[in-house]
């Protein structure tokens, strides 16, 4: 209780914004979302969201301030994967972007969807990516245009992504990433949250909001 105590008084508008917050039931994700990898808290919500810090206020997923994302509403992204919530994160989705459930993004990934036209650089060539589930892209890793990785597919840090691997149930590294290994698949162990959240959105309402803001193709 001591230490309780201590910690509140350290923060004296920790109290207040929790008592809030569990008024509102928009506020629901910070609750529901303790046994995520990528536990939601108050304060990323508050820099993105409202202070607009690092001007991702548009992903509807928490983004660190020290990423950025570009048309988010060309993202959709999984339950607990959110591409940004590490710093220095760089994530384009002009040319769309999906990534599965529980996938793990470390700091310092590039993910692009759009490139420059080799001839002229004014002008954009775009080309999806698709990243499947359980997977887990390490520090520095960068994922180019119209790749596609499948399940369980552990991108090695510093990796540079430049073809597919759409098998997935591997590990891949190097520049340009090459097959190093691949996983056992019994060995992979599925696993679910108890409450589902697309991000900052509830699973059960993620379709209806992907139809209302989401211009994925």
């Amino acid at each position: 209780m001591f230490n309780k105590i201590k910690y509140f008084l350290k923060r004296p508008l920790q109290l207040p914004i929790i008592v809030i917050t569990k008024l509102i039931p928009y506020f629901d994700f910070l609750y529901q979302t303790s046994d995520y990898q990528n536990k939601i808290n108050f304060e990323i919500w508050f820099k993105q969201k409202v202070l607009n810090w690092g001007g991702n206020k548009e992903a509807y997923w928490p983004v660190h301030w020290t990423s950025k994302v570009y048309d988010a509403q060309k993202i959709i992204i999984g339950v607990d994967a959110y591409p940004g919530v590490s710093g220095g994160c760089y994530i384009t989705g002009g040319g769309g972007i999906q990534i599965g459930d529980y996938t793990q993004i470390a700091p310092n990934v590039t993910i692009v969807s759009a490139n420059h036209d080799v001839y002229d650089s004014r002008k954009a060539i775009y080309a999806p990516v698709k990243i499947g589930k359980y997977c887990w892209v390490g520090a520095g890793a960068k994922i180019m245009p119209g790749v596609e990785i499948g399940d369980w597919t552990i991108v090695a840090a510093g990796a540079v992504v430049t073809k597919s691997f759409k098998e997935g149930y591997c590990i891949v590294g190097g520049i340009p990433a090459k097959k190093i290994k691949d996983l056992e698949q019994e060995k992979c162990v599925p696993f679910a949250n108890k409450i589902l959240y697309n991000g900052y959105i509830r699973s059960d309402k993620f379709e209806e909001f992907k139809k209302r803001n989401l211009k994925y193709e």
